[in-house]
């Protein structure tokens, strides 16, 4: 195990920002901190750095204990949400930076960085001034150069947040690619569900400064360990019922739900959970929003005698409105087991 943090505690004043956290990374392994704004996770990677001076608790790499270590002596890699680019430098002197602090010899520093300018897709980019970069290509650049010291460890606090969506998507898919290709080790900081799941191979869930959940990415998804966290992972509604041979009956129709057990469970529903179909619950469409790819919708229904209100999706060439009826039944790929 290459990273291990065990019962970390940061304070500020009386107030515990991060509260005995228990963590570890292996070598290669990229892990994700996931949560809401305010839950601790910027707070915990920078007592990871040595930024933050923790109340108590202990942060090591293969069992070395670096509590005494200054941050440029831990050996990781820093990339922040606004990649603090030199402006008055070019791409290479840049990326050069990092070598001249960790003492890499000059004639060493022209391979890398062309080296690192083609990991990162900006290879001829050397003489290019920051300041007439896209959002995109900054970040790339934020990235070689924490990366051209060999870091053992890369640390990345939001970088893809400043991003607009589409560059995100993209950059978020390229960076996956570079992690797993040069097999680093690593440590996202996000808000992001989809971020956590496209770059990581396991995530911890934070909230209120704890960490609610950890564990590999789909598990985490398709189980999240309570109503809070499944919130934070999307789900919008619960349905309680009743698992006979991986199937779970419930009032809004059965589905097949895979290792479950058999007795009483309760169910996450993502907003793409109930799907427009031939047979199923009944309800009238109360609002519906024309999306790309599909027609969200908002139904009233009467199970029971209860009425309640269920997000639904439709495909997108439907032609729904408010007052229309519609027949719904429930997708497994929406579906969450909590608890």
């Amino acid at each position: 195990m290459a990273l291990s943090v065990r019962d970390l505690t940061v304070h500020y004043g009386s107030f515990a920002a991060v509260r005995d956290v228990r963590l570890d990374i292996a070598d290669g392994e990229v892990l994700a901190l996931l949560g809401p704004s305010g839950s601790g996770k910027s707070t915990l990677l920078r007592a990871i750095t040595g930024l933050e001076a923790s109340a108590r608790g202990t942060v090591s790499w293969d069992g070395e204990d670096l509590g005494a270590v200054p941050v440029h002596r831990r050996g990781f890699g820093l990339v922040f949400q606004d990649g603090q680019l030199f402006g008055h430098r070019d791409v290479a002197a840049n990326i050069a930076f990092g070598l001249r602090m960790h003492g890499v010899p000059r004639a060493a520093w022209a391979p890398r960085v062309a080296e690192l300018l083609e990991l990162v897709g900006l290879s001829g980019f050397e003489r290019r001034r920051v300041t007439e970069l896209s959002g995109g290509q900054a970040q790339r650049v934020a990235l070689a150069r924490a990366l051209a010291p060999e870091p053992r460890l890369l640390l990345l606090d939001e970088p893809l947040s400043g991003l607009d969506a589409g560059l995100r998507e993209q950059l978020a898919m390229d960076l996956a690619d570079l992690l797993r290709r040069s097999k680093i080790t690593a440590l996202l900081v996000t808000h992001d569900q989809e971020e956590a799941f496209t770059l990581a191979d396991r995530v911890a869930v934070l909230d209120a400064g704890e960490v609610r959940q950890e564990g590999a990415v789909r598990r985490v998804w398709r189980n999240p360990v309570d109503d809070d966290v499944a919130r934070f992972l999307g789900v919008t509604g619960f349905a309680d019922g009743a698992a006979t041979g991986g199937v779970v009956r419930t009032s809004l129709g059965d589905v097949a739900v895979p290792d479950v057990e058999d007795g009483p469970v309760r169910l996450g529903l993502r907003p793409h959970a109930l799907r427009v179909a031939a047979s199923g619950v009944t309800g009238e469409v109360v609002a519906a929003v024309h999306r790309r790819e599909h027609v969200r919708l908002v139904v009233r229904l009467v199970v029971r005698l209860a009425e309640s209100t269920v997000d639904a999706v439709a495909p997108a060439a439907a032609d729904f409105r408010a007052g229309d009826a519609v027949t719904l039944e429930l997708d497994p790929d929406g579906v969450a087991l909590v608890g």
